[in-house]
């Protein structure tokens, strides 16, 4: 696939490009510089095909995380096709603007000159000192208004190599959501499986600050992993919150959550975070990281430790892995697989219906003033998660005792005990 990428200094609007491209609110956005950090990958469908486009961190910041910056944007322009150099419309040009510029140079890659946040086409009048940076007429646009984005994408295309078009059908990829509180290994995690540093690691919680799609592929499985920020009680500013609920949103298009657990630090967070997964129908690994740091004497203990602190999610699958040794991370992705084609059960009515005749005859019914409740019939229309509908007599006679008993038979007898289902009750009118 062709790849393009967006270079500029901080704080120029290429997080906002890259949204208006991808034509969905992908990167955080916030008006404060650095916000962006690691690559940030996406898909840009256009009638002439499709291509990869990656957003980038700042260049040239003058903050701590620069040469990381740097050279995770040195790593994405070596097999860039096309670059897309975005500059300050509407400001002066600055001396970070003309480094990036002379850095471009030297990477000698096909250079697009995009003037962002000219809003106005009067603000066109003010761009003559961009013809100064050495790449030709700057494209005027606006993320904000969708201005330019034709003539942009018209560009790309004139720039890009031909190729014999494609003909063999993309391969359904898993997603998997990447998520945790500050700190506990998302990153190293990710880094471990891909072999490379591909997001920035430190011990500062906070790193991460934004949710980062990489793809994958393990055994003939494509995956989309999407490393998220830590997910604190409470955001202390701005570009936290976004994060955070970009990490929630990043879990509501995951097909299963890596709940990645710090054994060192256990506690209601991790409880939290799984609920808000298991709401969303989403199946839950449990990924224990820092294997490493635990004595051989010591691993049963913590193994123990660990089941009660984490009591209510004992139904759910777990690895215990390390980053820094590779630990079972290959294991990661065989019960990922699994975990998604068990969230994709469905259960044939006839078979659900007999499993029905034999539970409720296992259980004294729920009953109103002597009128029993009576299970018509059941059937299962939806997957992912599975969702069961049971057309009853009387819907108020369900009694929470009873769900509970359906859940737990559900579970164990159609083995779904893994994953979430949802239960309906609906009248013998509702059909």
């Amino acid at each position: 696939m062709h790849k393009v990428v967006i270079v500029g200094r901080p704080n120029v609007g290429k997080s906002s490009l890259f949204n208006r491209l991808l034509k969905k609110r992908s990167a955080v956005v916030a008006d404060v510089p650095g916000v962006t950090r690691d690559l940030k990958e996406g898909v840009v469908e256009t009638d002439r095909g499709r291509f990869l486009l990656v957003d980038t961190g700042g260049l040239w910041s003058g903050d701590k995380w620069e040469k990381k910056i740097q050279e995770k944007v040195d790593r994405a322009l070596e097999d860039a096709e096309v670059v897309l150099f975005a500059v300050d419309g509407r400001a002066e040009l600055t001396q970070a603007d003309y480094e990036v510029a002379e850095y471009l140079r030297r990477k000698g890659k096909p250079v697009i000159l995009v003037a962002t946040k000219v809003d106005d086409p009067k603000h066109e009048l003010y761009l003559g000192p961009l013809y100064g940076l050495g790449f030709g007429d700057p494209i005027p646009t606006s993320s904000e208004h969708a201005r330019g984005l034709e003539e942009l994408l018209e560009a790309i295309w004139e720039r890009l190599p031909v190729r014999q078009i494609e003909t063999e059908p993309e391969v359904a990829g898993i997603r998997l959501a990447i998520v945790g509180r500050p700190n506990a290994g998302k990153s190293s995690l990710l880094n471990a499986i891909l072999g490379e540093e591909r997001v920035i690691v430190s011990e500062e919680p906070g790193t991460t600050r934004d949710a980062i799609d990489v793809e994958f592929f393990f055994g003939g499985q494509r995956f989309v992993l999407v490393d998220t920020a830590g997910i604190r009680k409470r955001p202390e500013n701005l570009v936290e919150e976004l994060a955070i609920r970009r990490s929630l949103r990043a879990m509501d298009e995951a097909d299963v959550v890596l709940l990645v657990v710090d054994p060192f630090q256990v506690g209601d967070r991790e409880l939290k975070l799984a609920n808000e997964a298991l709401d969303r129908g989403k199946p839950v690994l449990l990924v224990i990281t820092k294997w490493d740091l635990v004595d051989k004497e010591d691993a049963p203990k913590m193994r123990r430790l660990l089941r009660e602190k984490l009591a209510h999610l004992d139904h759910l699958p777990r690895v215990f892995t390390s980053a820094l040794t590779r630990q079972n991370l290959d294991r990661i992705f065989r019960e990922a697989v699994r975990l998604h084609e068990l969230n994709q059960t469905r259960v044939p009515t006839a078979e659900l219906n007999r499993w029905v005749a034999v539970w409720t005859s296992r259980v004294q019914m729920p009953n109103f003033k002597g009128k029993p409740l009576k299970i018509l019939y059941a059937t299962q229309p939806e997957v992912a998660p599975p969702t069961f509908v049971f057309f009853v007599n009387h819907p108020e006679f369900v009694t929470r005792a009873f769900e509970n008993y359906l859940k737990n038979r559900i579970g164990e007898d159609l083995g779904l005990r893994e994953v979430p289902f949802r239960l309906v009750f609906r009248g013998r009118r509702e059909e």
